[in-house]
């Protein structure tokens, strides 16, 4: 029996998909390359005065056109190579820049060829001779009944392409044509095209410098990105953690409630209760635990809760709600109240036999909502110290995971019973 095979398998990059620059962002790289080459290249022109300026500027902006297909060619290569390490992406384009700046410049001397006749051939007007090639590409110098004279070396003649050219003028001795040595001719070529090629060779190593620059600014910003996520992610299951907390103490404390009842016989209240329980329940667990509600879906939470404890309570419990209508629809932490709330029950009604009074109430006030919960009972005691660490604990907690610094949460005794303030972002 033949082992199984086993097929391999590629795992994922645990640094996820690799960056990539966006295609207009390298082309507008590419086209601000050689539109500043061209543009500098015929303010030169203009201000030193070279001939021809009408014929060069539209050669030039030719040689830029393709200037630009040919670096676009070299995009692909270091895209590839976005993920490899930092020499061998140096190396890579290195290397790729020598074939490419050679072929910039066999386009830019082929561009210019006829120019640079003309310009030949205008400087030997100036010198008395005239200049032109024959058939096979040999340059003529044609004189007629002149002295033999000896010319002395031209100066260098700046090309529109930016190279520098010296005329390679011969001696005069007769009537007739002088042929120039061709292979003087092509070394002179090969001077030129390696003068242009090293310019050329130049902007490109510039160009991709500015390709490596622009993929570590997006390298930088995935990172941000990803972190951002993992803040996220954490804030989120902070928030989920402390919303589970609120859910098992309310539902101690309302179990006893119900136990109570059914303990003293009362079958029907403890009958409502359990349905007021149920359309509680319902509520607040179909509600994401990390997001927020609106207000008034929060208050309509916290009626039900009392409702369940009215029931409990029907003497000594009173509940005042006073939000205002225009605020019904602010965003505020899912039952962000609850806790505030229980423990209003728990140490405010529980302990007296008389009517305690528990307000619930909302205002805006400079930008930022305010909630309150308070209520006439006991305003001190050392149970509702212990049992107010833990709720107003929770709370504050969710509020700085949730807010920062731009929520804030003060509680204490009144004189005349206790009250807890929060103060959130009126736009949260």
């Amino acid at each position: 029996m033949n082992p199984p095979s086993i097929l391999p398998v590629r795992l994922p990059d645990p640094r996820g998909p690799a960056p990539q620059v966006p295609a207009q962002i390298v082309l507008a790289s590419i086209a601000g390359l050689w539109l500043c080459y061209f543009v500098l290249a015929s303010l030169r022109g203009a201000i030193v005065g070279l001939e021809f300026q009408s014929e060069v500027f539209l050669r030039r902006l030719l040689v830029a056109l393709a200037s630009m297909a040919v670096t676009a060619a070299l995009w692909p290569l270091l895209r590839a190579l976005d993920r490899q390490a930092m020499a061998v992406r140096i190396a890579a384009i290195l290397l790729a820049a020598l074939p490419a700046s050679l072929v910039l410049a066999a386009i830019n001397q082929q561009a210019f060829a006829d120019i640079e006749s003309k310009l030949v051939a205008k400087l030997g007007e100036k010198e008395g001779i005239r200049i032109r090639r024959d058939e096979a590409g040999n340059v003529l110098v044609d004189v007629s009944n002149m002295p033999p004279i000896p010319v002395p070396p031209a100066a260098p003649m700046p090309l529109p392409d930016g190279s520098l050219a010296v005329p390679q003028v011969p001696p005069v001795t007769a009537a007739g044509a002088v042929t120039i040595d061709s292979e003087t001719s092509t070394e002179t070529r090969w001077r030129q095209l390696t003068d242009v090629a090293l310019g050329r060779y130049f902007l490109l190593l510039a160009w991709a410098a500015l390709y490596v620059a622009l993929v570590a600014a997006e390298e930088a910003r995935a990172a941000e990105r990803r972190e951002g996520e993992y803040r996220r992610a954490a804030k989120a299951a902070e928030l989920r953690s402390l919303r589970y907390q609120i859910n098992p103490h309310f539902l101690f404390n309302t179990l006893n409630s119900l136990s109570a009842l059914v303990l003293t016989g009362k079958g029907e209240a403890a009958e409502r209760m359990i349905q007021t329980l149920s359309t509680f329940y319902r509520r607040s667990l179909a509600d994401d635990p990390t997001g927020d509600h609106p207000l008034g879906e929060e208050i309509r939470l916290q009626q039900l809760y009392l409702e369940i404890e009215g029931v409990r309570f029907p003497e000594r419990l009173r509940i005042v709600v006073d939000v205002p209508a225009e605020l019904a629809e602010v965003a505020v932490p899912g039952m962000i109240l609850q806790p505030l709330v229980e423990n209003a029950v728990k140490y405010a009604v529980a302990p007296t036999s008389r009517t305690v009074t528990v307000t619930i109430a909302a205002r805006a006030e400079a930008g930022q909502l305010v909630l309150t919960v308070s209520d006439d009972g006991p305003g001190t005691g050392e149970g509702r110290a212990k049992g107010l660490g833990i709720g107003l604990g929770n709370v504050r907690d969710r509020l700085r995971a949730r807010f920062g610094d731009a929520a804030g949460l003060v509680a204490g005794p009144t004189g005349q019973g206790f009250r807890t303030e929060l103060r959130l972002p009126l736009a949260g």
